[in-house]
This record gives C-alpha cells, structure tokens and sequence, in this order.
C-alpha cells in the first residue's frame, strides 16, 4: 500500500497560475503552483503534501511558488504541547457559552448568509465579495475530502464557522468565518483554539494554520499560537521566539 501511494504522488503533475496582485503584501505579485486539477485526489495524497506546505482550496491543493519571495511560510501547531497564553484564556473564558457542533460540509443558509455578511465586512472589493452559494460550495467543500464545517451558536444564534479539514493524526484549518459584529469576542482566535482542542480530542499532532506572512497584519494572528513549527529551507523547524518579537 505504502508504495502504491508513492507511486501515486510521484506521478502527480503540477502547473503553475499566472502572476497576479498578491493579496497580503502590497507592490508584490504571486504566483501558485497547483496540482493537476484532473489527478485523483485522495485524503492520503494531501496529508502527503500537506508536509510540503500544500494547502486544499476547493477541490484543488495548492502551494505559493512567487520568484524572488519566500515570505509564505507554512506553519502548524504541536497540539499535545500548545498551552494558551494569557490573552488566549481570556477569549476562551470570553466564549464559554458557545456551543460547538462538527457538521458534514453540506450547504446550509444561515451559513451562507453568515460567510457573504463576513466577507462584506472584512474584504470588500476584494474579488471574493457577492458570492453565489455555488461559489460558496466549490470554495470550501470538495468532493474528495474528508471536511467538517465547525459551527459556533450562542443560544440560538450562529456566530462563527470554522471549515476543517481531517488528515491522518493532524487537523487542517481551511477558513473560518464569522459574526462582523462581534469583532469584541475574537472570534478567529477562538476558533483556533477549539480546533487545537478538536485534534487533541482526535488523538492528532498538528493543526495546520496554512501560511504565516511576517510583515502582514492579515496573518499576524497565526503568531500567537505557541510553541509553532514553519516549514522553510525543505522541512519543518521549531519558530523561535527572536522570530515572533521581530515581527509582533
């Protein structure tokens, strides 16, 4: 079985996109490189490339490969060893009445009206605003994948949506959406700190965070979770703490 799967991977094709306004770092462009969207993908090939730093949208996996830019840096967190900080235990205690339920990835409507709310809020004009539910489904479902959509209610009320992705002994963080008026809860944040608490419960060793961009209010966030490994230079290092004082 095991060299089945490597012959698999090792005939995977790639292709790169063409270049593009990078969207977290202003004057730059970005270029990704893609699998080929025609492979048969399997939950086994993306925990394989998932170590290279790949990460699934859609039904595609993909990896940043901008010329002349490394600032993308792939990171995950060791969940048996992540304590929360002090901030961290004041948006878990913050949050206590929420309610938690690990859904299949199908479409719901108050779902969807949350995302289109949250995107309206945090990235007008951005390409990704006024999506259909199609557009919704493809981004964040795929067809090939073992996925949850992680719901968050208080009482009644859907506040938050963390799409996750399970791979073998880790957890992938996909996207999160939520409620733009509650921006007071930290409501990202939190959403991380369930899924460590998902994987632990999962018997897993590493959530996914996708990338890190030192230099990019966007992902700064990523940061505060410690301790974090980053795969740079062809494999996966502990951050130092010199690391997250340059950039905080």
């Amino acid at each position: 079985m095991e060299n089945s799967d490597q012959q698999q991977e090792e005939e995977l094709r790639f292709f790169a996109t063409a270049p593009r306004a990078c969207s977290y770092l202003s004057n730059r462009t970005s270029i990704s490189v893609f699998v080929d969207p025609d492979a048969q993908l399997t939950t086994d090939v993306y925990k394989r490339l998932a170590r290279f730093g790949f990460r699934r949208s859609g039904n595609d996996l993909y990896v940043p490969a901008c010329p002349g830019c490394s600032a993308c840096i792939p990171v995950r967190v060791p969940v048996k060893h992540f304590r929360r900080s002090r901030s961290q235990r004041r948006v878990w205690s913050r949050n206590r009445d929420l309610v938690l339920s690990v859904l299949a990835p199908e479409y719901r409507e108050d779902h969807f009206q949350l995302y289109v709310r949250y995107l309206a809020s945090r990235h007008p004009g951005g390409g990704m605003d006024h999506p259909t539910p199609d557009e919704y489904m493809r981004f964040l479902s795929s067809d090939w994948c073992d996925t949850h959509f992680v719901e968050f209610r208080h009482r009644d009320r859907l506040v938050a949506v963390a799409v996750t992705d399970r791979l073998h002994k880790a957890l992938s963080a996909v996207y999160t959406f939520f409620d733009p008026e509650l921006h007071k809860l930290s409501l990202g944040t939190y959403a991380i700190l369930r899924q460590i608490e998902l994987a632990r419960s999962m018997d897993c060793e590493w959530l996914y965070l996708g990338y890190w961009i030192p230099g990019s209010r966007k992902m700064q966030y990523k940061s505060h979770f410690r301790p974090m490994q980053a795969y740079h230079k062809g494999h996966w290092q502990w951050v130092g703490e010199e690391v997250f004082r340059e950039n905080d």
